[in-house]
């Protein structure tokens, strides 16, 4: 038997009460936490938005006021900011493509294989990976030298390969876990060799940690600026991190063209974002074991 609650004139069953004070306490988490998130994203977005005002803002003694695409024209006529953009996506797609090509196979082996063989190359690429690229540098930069690969956007572009494909393999490898054995198993009853079970199932529901792979590698041949800075000498071999020091001078800078080239830099992965994230999906996966 339910109790009654007497507030005034009117009389009101908890049962009823209840369920609207636990949505009017959701309602007000769920705003507290909207607005915890664009305060956090708003200051998040305070260095970007900083960049691209100092970018729209005239050049020094240019007598210009207000914002203005001048600084862009600049950059992009008088000097080589259109060489070092085309270096930096040859090199970053470059390593990105090889890098893929390598980690995929690679991470299949410590996936799915089992064996002291295995464990020792996946202890070997831990070990690898724990080393900072720096350690790295003096010695490849002397074995460039002598193979001719000193002041070129190919050895950098090894370097970065060399540099990613130990954590790209880690990726691959932890993705490939997910996918169940059953689907390789059915496509070798059906008759696929292991290779062909490998890529036409295993890769087919791949695609959101191949992705992740690719990007990680990007961004990582990208955004370097060390290995870029020892390797390459000459102005048309540069990327645009080393590109970009070039328009710091010694008593004075113009932060205009420095951040304007700072936006071309940026507009690459943000592009690439905008094109692949719609493909970031693990849907796919669930529905291949309906019915087993």
């Amino acid at each position: 038997m339910t109790t009654q609650a007497t507030v005034g004139p009117r009389t009101l069953d908890p049962t009823s009460v209840r369920p609207r004070l636990v949505e009017a306490r959701r309602r007000r988490e769920g705003w507290g936490r909207t607005l915890l998130v664009g305060v956090i994203t708003l200051v998040a977005l305070v260095p970007i938005l900083v960049v691209v005002w100092l970018a729209l803002r005239p050049r020094l003694y240019s007598g210009e006021s207000g914002p203005t695409l001048s600084t862009f024209v600049y950059i992009f006529q008088s000097t080589n900011i259109l060489w070092w953009l085309r270096n930096s996506l040859l090199v970053a797609v470059t390593a990105t493509v090889l890098s893929v090509v390598v980690a995929a196979p690679a991470g299949y082996v410590l996936s799915r294989g089992r064996g002291k063989g295995v464990a020792g190359f996946s202890l070997l690429i831990f070990v690898i990976q724990s080393f900072p690229i720096v350690v790295f540098v003096i010695p490849l930069f002397i074995m460039f030298a002598k193979l001719g690969l000193v002041d070129s956007i190919w050895g950098v572009a090894i370097v970065y390969v060399a540099s990613s494909v130990s954590v790209a393999c880690w990726m691959m490898s932890s993705y490939f876990d997910t996918i169940p054995m059953a689907l390789e198993e059915a496509a070798w009853i059906d008759g696929a060799s292991v290779f062909g079970g490998f890529v036409r199932i295993v890769l087919r529901n791949s695609l959101p940690g191949v992705l992740s792979t690719a990007i990680f590698s990007f961004l990582l041949a990208w955004n370097d600026y060390l290995v870029a800075l020892v390797f390459l000498r000459s102005d048309l071999q540069f990327t645009l991190p080393v590109g970009l020091q070039t328009f710091f001078q010694q008593n004075a800078t113009d932060w205009g063209p420095v951040m304007a080239c700072a936006v071309v830099m940026a507009l690459p992965p943000v592009l690439v974002f905008a094109v692949l994230g719609r493909y970031f999906s693990v849907g796919g996966i669930g529905g291949s074991l309906a019915g087993s």
